[in-house]
């Protein structure tokens, strides 16, 4: 017979609903990936932990790594190290100001910014488990090292030039914070690689002789690309403003 009973189980459920940033069945692999590629410093999330019932484990980005602190409840309270919290958001709260301490090295992590179970980004969860799955031939449920980078697109869009004001098809690609273009896909050096932390707008835009158009927005200038279809320039567009909503959480 478990320990907890029906009544403690169904408010821990109630209160794990109403978390943005619970991922219930994320292995540690996984969580490393999302926070990695497309999180940032002091970003953090829940998931559930082996170790049994009321075993959760809070991963939190720390720089260029990945800790993983063990949270349990019992008795309605959460208990981590020798404190408890009546509450996950009172946990969140406290260690919002009082830092975690991260490893034997003493690093000090603060808690800043959830990292969203539901985001924007497209099929970001399958493509953990695609890609394992073909790779690897391991289970979907987990992650290995060598899978792409999570938050990529590449395509040909066409582009207009910055001086001459003519239309060039281009491949592009993106990766982490950085859209390049290339002449053709073959080609190994880009054109030109723009850095989206300096983009402040993605958007459709309707200014140009031309259909499916979307603009980024930069400082010195900007750049004007179409794809082939509306649900195309859709994709590219959904997944540029998450990044620079990304950028903007990390600020």
């Amino acid at each position: 017979m478990s320990v907890y009973s029906d009544a403690s189980n169904e408010d821990l459920s109630d209160e794990l609903e109403t978390l943005g940033w619970y991922h219930y069945d994320l292995s540690r692999h996984a969580a490393e990936a999302l926070l990695l590629s497309n999180g940032a410093d002091g970003s953090y999330l829940l998931r559930s932990s082996n170790d049994g019932p009321g075993c959760f484990a809070l991963s939190v980005r720390a720089k260029d790594s990945v800790k993983h602190f063990h949270v349990t409840r019992r008795d309605n309270v959460y208990i981590f190290g020798f404190n408890e919290f009546p509450s996950l958001q009172d946990f969140i709260s406290h260690f919002a100001n009082q830092p975690l301490l991260g490893s034997d090295a003493g690093t000090l992590i603060v808690l800043k910014s959830p990292y969203p179970w539901h985001v924007e980004e497209p099929s970001i969860y399958e493509s953990v488990r695609v890609h394992t799955a073909i790779q690897t031939g391991r289970t979907k449920d987990d992650l290995v090292p060598k899978a792409p980078s999570l938050g990529t697109k590449e395509g040909y869009l066409v582009k207009q030039g910055a001086i001459v004001k003519n239309w060039k098809q281009r491949w592009f690609t993106l990766h982490r914070y950085e859209l390049k273009y290339f002449k053709e896909k073959m080609y190994e050096e880009p054109i030109r690689t723009l850095d989206l932390t300096s983009c402040s707008a993605v958007q459709f835009d309707y200014s140009q002789d031309k259909v499916n158009c979307f603009c980024l927005v930069f400082p010195e200038r900007t750049f004007y690309v179409c794809a082939k279809t509306g649900v195309e320039a859709d994709e590219w567009i959904r997944i540029l403003q998450w990044k620079l909503s990304q950028i903007r959480k990390g600020r």
